[in-house]
């Protein structure tokens, strides 16, 4: 029976698990609203399903619940049925727009009320879905850091050293009112002592535990604004010219195009990933770097070189969104201030990745499916592989194109605030460290061995 292979597909095919309970519920409940529960093929018709969304309406269901049943419908679609016809897309835009719009109604009538937030429903919506088996106080740094927006890979690695520290201290039933610096210090130097690990690890531990007790259990360590873990101060691995040509004679199509556009650009390997379609000025030749380091945005130069084959690249996706709005897909994940703005923007092709994932994949936050750019591991794969091909014998990583790029710009004669600015570095001495690589060597001195 159909059902029961949208019930399969959908606990294998990485949806949210209440998506992937509720989904086949709600399409069984259109199912017998159509006479068709035993049907080997459920037809699908919009009047049909417009008709089942009224009388949910009409019972008092919300515009979000009646939205998981269209999303449930187009998942039958795509993956029972492998068809996209009728489009549908244009119902479940309508209902995402009623849904935002009640659920600030209800936050509005909350605080009239003086009500402390919105029901479990609309909590999800807002700051994602979180495991409700959770710690209580895991719960509540995973909701405090999307409120604020923290990056999905930061929020997963302070959850796990904040659990680290806790089960160290005596696990979760542990009163923490009564841990303190003793504690984080000595977890902090085991880290350094026996664990031994590197500068940059100790660091993201010591800023998690700075924001477990700063921002959530609301208490000051003071020598946690003091005792950092010193870095070593490294030279970065730079390509020569003939080293980077090399490389990109053993790269090809997308990935080429992609180790082009950092080394032609001086972006770091996440802006490349990060570039959305809108994000290029071919007429003046810019490439506009959104939330950068820093979260800052910059312009760096588009190489004139790549224009033709990133034209392409854009026409390539345009088919590959077209195709996925045809399947009642097509959307992709947008920044937080703007999705809430401009919610249907996350159809439109401009916002859509450059670099596209092969497959679409579940929001981690808000289970909504969506076409994310590639992963970081394709094109570092396909890296690793031309500089094996080429003979090349540096750690070559995908930010090597970017230490190259700018001290290629220094060897040249540009200006180092120049450099500066295109690479985005806050301040101009972290820039200094590609003069290292200058002709004439570090500060200008030859070596008096070259003099004989």
């Amino acid at each position: 029976m159909s059902l029961s292979e949208m019930a399969r597909l959908a606990k294998s095919s990485g949806l949210a698990k209440n998506d992937a309970q509720w989904w086949p519920k709600w399409m069984e409940t259109y199912a017998r609203s159509v006479h068709q529960v035993d049907a080997p093929r459920i037809d699908i018709s919009r009047e049909s399903l417009i008709s089942l969304l009224q009388r949910l309406r009409d019972s008092g269901k919300s515009a979000w619940v009646r939205l998981q049943v269209v999303r449930a419908v187009e998942f039958y679609q795509k993956s029972v049925l492998q068809s996209s016809v009728p489009d549908l897309s244009d119902v479940r835009l309508t209902l995402e727009q009623l849904a935002k719009k009640e659920r600030a109604e209800k936050r509005h009538a909350d605080a009239n009320s003086g009500h402390a937030g919105a029901d479990p429903v609309d909590d999800k919506m807002l700051i994602g879905r979180i495991d409700p088996r959770e710690p209580a106080l895991l719960q509540e740094i995973r909701t405090l850091m999307r409120i604020r927006h923290y990056a999905v890979r930061t929020e997963r690695a302070y959850v796990g050293w904040i659990q680290r520290f806790v089960l160290s201290v005596g696990g979760w039933n542990k009163d923490l009112s009564d841990v303190g610096e003793m504690q984080v210090k000595e977890f902090l130097g085991n880290l350094a002592v026996e664990d031994k690990v590197a500068a940059s690890t100790q660091n993201q531990a010591f800023n998690a535990l700075l924001f477990l007790f700063r921002e959530v259990l609301k208490r000051d360590l003071h020598f946690l604004d003091t005792e950092r873990a010193k870095k070593p101060s490294r030279i970065p691995v730079v390509l020569t010219t003939s080293e980077v040509a090399t490389i990109f004679r053993h790269l090809k199509g997308r990935d080429l195009l992609f180790a082009r556009i950092l080394y032609g650009g001086g972006l770091r390997h996440y802006e490349g990933l990060r570039l959305r379609v809108k994000d290029f000025d071919v007429e003046s030749r810019q490439l506009i770097v959104r939330d950068g380091k820093g979260a800052k945005d910059r312009v760096t130069v588009l190489p004139e070189s790549v224009i033709a084959d990133l034209l392409a690249q854009k026409e390539m996706v345009r088919r590959l969104h077209d195709a996925d709005l045809a399947d009642g897909f097509g959307s992709v994940w947008l920044p937080y201030a703007f999705a809430r703005k401009a919610p249907n923007a996350a159809f439109q092709f401009e916002w859509q990745f450059l670099f596209p994932a092969s497959k679409m994949s579940v929001d981690p936050h808000d289970g909504a499916i969506h076409r994310h750019h590639m992963h970081e591991s394709v094109f570092q794969t396909a890296l690793h592989r031309a500089v094996e091909e080429s003979g090349i014998h540096k750690r070559v990583t995908p930010h090597t194109f970017r230490h190259s790029f700018a001290t290629h710009l220094l060897q040249s004669g540009a200006d180092i605030r120049t450099v500066q600015e295109l690479l985005g570095h806050a301040d101009v001495s972290t820039t200094m460290i590609y003069t290292h690589v200058l002709q004439s060597g570090p500060l200008g001195v030859k070596s008096p061995l070259d003099r004989l």
